[in-house]
């Protein structure tokens, strides 16, 4: 018989999922008349739909109008339900609730769980059972029937059931049933269902669904809908169900036949319902070897018959959850291997983990996670610190895989080389459980998560050799994490290691901190290229001098970390490439010195600035060199010579201008115990707009330019330079491009006194300043 689906009492529950959809509007009841009785209902139905409206509702926008109208009548108002066209109720279920139609099996399976979760805590109340109960869940994909069956032996469904819970929209079976065993029964907590909608995703890729079902000592059933228009409850004569249990049958459309390929349904089982703790049995065909004699080979006298193998095809119940969901049980009771092989398994890895926790948090808030340090690092990674295609965390509800594309938002992307599975059944999930939703309920399990990885890492420090792999194949994602989780800085700080000036072995920053010189009151660091190059660098002279260590940024994130770092405990973090960076003490007769040089270089480092232009922000007495003549440092707030190759290269990569980094100028410091730079002091008192003594100051720019790590501008020039230096030729005049005089025509340029072209050029000649 056809059983109405249109009811009033469910109406309530109809409201939960469509108002969610129903957004940036008022709801506004319309009243209807006859409301109480199912004909009216229907009548109302219909009058909706004849104007187009789905519902008895309107949108409207929030407007002062609508609210001081609402006001008006607050003194005669009525109390009214909402009402549902179900057919459009039901399309929305069936096409807008899942994004993926694979979910239909996860759903249908965690209810066939479900009923045989009923079924085992009923049986442990039960006196007349003899034997504990042993659920299992079974599967058969036909081709020839283009059917997918799905078997349970759980509690199964009367006739009041199937009305209520299929023919009833949002009535969720399991949570009415959680609700009566009442609060403080924990034999009911592995019970999946909570939103009554999981059933209706069978149509999805079933234009029919038949659901035969008989509860014990009760009646067979069977209930069966056409796309979900209409349904009818009738006996069932088909195969008799033994004991109890439910038979869901789904005619397949005709884009669904993937579903009734054995390995197709065997790969969603198990990425799905791989932890469910009841069996899950395939029926499958398997092929096996039989040796039988072999009729067609010629058999000499007295030899032994000749035999074959011959395939044999059958078909056998597989067992496809062959996993454990090691994360439920306590940690005291999982051995180390197991770890091992769950992580292999779950993550289809080949390496061994360095290190894993395994935690739970109870409270207002409760989940289980398992989390995993890999020792290598994975090949997507390898190509992309931050591949999009790794998935670390695995996201279970109650042992029912929900995604694994929430990780950002468990945890943050310096953790994207970490793996584990977390299991929570307060994650605030959408009601197709395919988006999380921001919560402090999610801020809290990312925190815990967070804190107990750090926990981790911490833990490895003690292992020389699980450190050293750490931090070779993991210590660039701690380094971003100081850069990006301010939350953690300290934590990562003491975890992030660098190379050093001392030895061959990075080093982290409380281990420099105690090997620290008496006497230094900062934390050293310098960028480079190479561990040699930066080593070599001459902004370090004043440092090695005194036996300091420096800190070396082999790369941007190590430069860009140790920036943001500011303070240590109690020491400054500082760029020793930089202007104004504090070396040391000086005693009372290195600063009277300094300043006499200072003083006595005045004209020397104008004469200098004048011949390099903008090449220069400045040019100054160096307190920092002992054996270079010069070298280039930073302003406060420029950039390091790596730092400017990586955005050249970068603005190269994306066609952006270059404009802002070809201003940014360094410093010149000159050494002025140096023979160079007392020979410069010579040429230029003796005659500062020479062309020798203009090519001089150029060449000891150049040199600390190459001696710093920054790049030549123009390396023939540079050549040449140290050509004439080495020959002992006299430089040529610098003379102006004949394309910028007003004449035209080519210029011949005769240089008959060098004196008096060097003084010309002087003259007419434009300065062009090189682009660092």
């Amino acid at each position: 018989r056809v059983i109405p689906s249109l009811l009033p009492s469910m109406l309530s529950r109809l409201a939960l999922l469509l108002v969610a959809s129903l957004t940036h509007g008022a709801l506004v009841a319309r009243p209807l008349s006859g409301f109480s009785s199912l004909g009216s209902s229907r009548t109302a139905a219909a009058s909706a739909a004849d104007d187009g409206r789905p519902l008895n509702v309107r949108v409207a926008p929030r407007s002062r109008s609508v609210l001081m109208a609402d006001a008006a009548v607050a003194d005669d108002a009525e109390t009214f339900q909402f009402e549902a066209e179900v057919s459009k109720v039901m399309d929305i279920i069936i096409n807008s609730l899942y994004s993926d139609k694979d979910i239909f099996l996860r759903e249908l399976i965690s209810n066939a769980s479900d009923a045989c979760d009923k079924k085992r805590f009923l049986s442990l109340t039960d006196d007349s059972s003899s034997s504990a109960f042993e659920g299992r869940i079974r599967v058969i994909a036909d081709k020839e029937s283009n059917t997918l069956t799905i078997e349970d032996n759980g509690i199964g469904l009367s006739r009041k059931d199937m009305k209520e819970n299929l023919g009833r929209i949002a009535q969720s079976g399991t949570k009415k049933f959680t609700e009566a065993l009442g609060a403080g029964k924990t034999d009911a907590t592995n019970l999946i269902g909570q939103f009554g909608v999981g059933f209706y995703s069978a149509f999805l890729v079933a234009d029919k669904v038949a659901v035969v079902s008989k509860v014990s000592g009760g009646e067979q059933l069977r209930w069966e809908s056409t796309r979900a228009s209409e349904y009818t409850i009738a006996k069932d004569d088909s195969e008799p169900i033994e004991g109890s249990g439910t038979r869901l049958i789904l005619t397949l459309k005709e884009d669904a036949d993937k579903y009734t390929q054995d390995y197709t349904v065997r790969d969603m089982l198990k990425r799905y319902s791989e932890f469910i703790s009841f069996p899950i049995e395939l029926w499958t065909e398997k092929t096996e070897y039989e040796t039988v004699p072999d009729p067609d080979a010629e058999v000499a006298e007295g030899e032994e018959p000749k035999t074959k193998s011959v395939p044999k095809t059958s078909k056998a119940w597989e067992k496809v959850n062959v996993a454990k969901p090691l994360w439920m049980r306590s940690p005291k009771e999982v051995q180390a291997d197991e770890y091992d092989e769950f992580y292999k398994a779950t993550f289809r890895a080949y390496d061994t983990p360095d290190a894993h926790t395994h935690f739970s948090l109870e409270g207002q808030v409760e989940f289980r996670a398992l989390l995993y340090l890999p020792s290598t690092v994975p090949w997507e990674l390898s190509q992309d610190m931050f591949n999009d295609k790794v998935k670390p965390i695995k996201l279970y509800v109650k042992r029912v895989f929900i995604s694994d594309a929430f990780e950002e938002q468990l945890l943050p992307r310096w953790l994207s080389f970490v793996k584990g599975v977390v299991d929570s059944q307060d994650l605030p999930l959408n009601v197709s459980r395919e988006i999380l939703q921001k919560s402090k309920v999610l801020s809290i399990i990312s925190k815990r998560l967070v804190r107990k990885a750090l926990d981790m890492f911490a833990e490895i420090q003690q292992d020389k050799a699980k450190a050293d792999r750490f931090n070779t194949n993991f210590g660039r994602y701690i380094k971003v994490g100081v850069i990006e989780d301010r939350d953690n800085k300290d934590a990562l700080l003491k975890l992030a290691s660098f190379a050093s000036t001392e030895g061959d072995q990075s080093v982290t920053l409380p281990q420099y901190v105690e090997r620290m010189k008496e006497g230094q009151k900062q934390i050293y660091y310098v960028s480079g290229a190479s561990r040699a190059a930066a080593a070599s660098s001459p902004v370090l002279e004043g440092l090695r001098k005194k036996g300091y260590e420096v800190l070396i940024a082999l790369d941007q994130i190590d430069e860009i970390a140790l920036q943001g770092v500011g303070k240590f405990g109690d020491f400054d973090v500082v760029d020793a490439a930089k202007e104004g960076a504090d070396l040391g003490e000086q005693s009372d007769e290195e600063k009277a010195s300094t300043q006499a040089a200072k003083e006595s270089l005045v004209d020397t480092c104008a004469a200098v600035k004048a011949v390099l232009g903008d090449k220069v922000d400045k040019v100054e007495v160096s307190s920092r060199l002992t054996a270079s003549p010069s070298a280039l440092v930073q302003p406060q707030w420029g950039m390091s010579p790596q730092m400017q190759r990586f955005m050249k290269a970068q603005a190269a990569a994306t066609g952006d201008d270059m404009g802002m980094l070809g201003g940014m100028a360094a410093n010149l410091e000159l050494n002025p115990n140096h023979p160079a730079v007392l020979k410069l002091k010579q040429m230029v008192d003796d005659d500062k707009k020479s062309a020798a003594t203009r090519d001089y100051a150029t060449l000891l720019y150049d040199v600390a330019a190459v001696s710093s790590g920054y790049e030549v501008a123009d390396p023939a020039a540079f050549a040449a330079r140290v050509v004439r230096l080495m020959t002992g030729e006299e430089p040529t005049a610098v003379v102006a491009d004949p394309v910028a005089e007003p004449a035209a025509g080519a210029a011949e340029v005769v240089t008959a006194d060098p004196a008096a072209s060097s003084s010309k050029a002087e003259d007419d000649a434009p300065i062009m300043p090189e682009v660092l």
